[in-house]
């Protein structure tokens, strides 16, 4: 098998179906002029969009609330040399409808960390890519 083969693309719909097999992923952002990197759980929407639920006075929130982040999620097991990642690029945006928040409090994610308040960010998918790497044989 060559190194080729042993990645290949995965659709959309493919990588969104995965995306919602896994609870945590990566938004990836700018904090201070410089790449920054945050492990937070997840879910996705109807819509096919990320949704974060963080504290309102969460650095986070400030740094990504209308700008374009990337969120990436994987899966990977290294006894099989197998796995997949999936990175959504979109606009992060606040949720400000009470109604749409109410929503999302009923079915949007959970936090891990427990807050007194929270906020929802959703993360458009206007860009959805991923990548799977079959097993290669070989010593690790």
């Amino acid at each position: 098998m060559s190194q080729n083969d042993a990645f290949s693309a995965i659709d959309r719909q493919d990588c969104l179906r995965l995306l919602a097999k896994v609870p945590v992923g990566r938004v990836v952002y700018t904090r201070h002029a410089l790449p920054a990197v945050l492990p937070i759980n997840f879910s996705l929407d109807t819509d096919s969009s990320v949704l974060l639920r963080t504290s309102p006075d969460s650095d986070l929130v400030r740094a990504i609330d209308g700008v374009v982040v990337a969120f990436e999620a994987d899966e990977f097991d290294a006894a099989t040399r197998s796995g997949w990642s999936v990175v959504v690029t979109g606009r992060a945006t606040v949720v400000t409808d009470p109604a749409e928040h109410d929503r999302l409090r009923e079915t949007g994610p959970t936090s891990w960390m427990p807050q007194r308040e929270t906020v929802f960010v959703r993360i458009a998918s206007e860009m959805v890519t991923g990548r799977e790497l079959r097993g290669t044989p070989g010593p690790l």
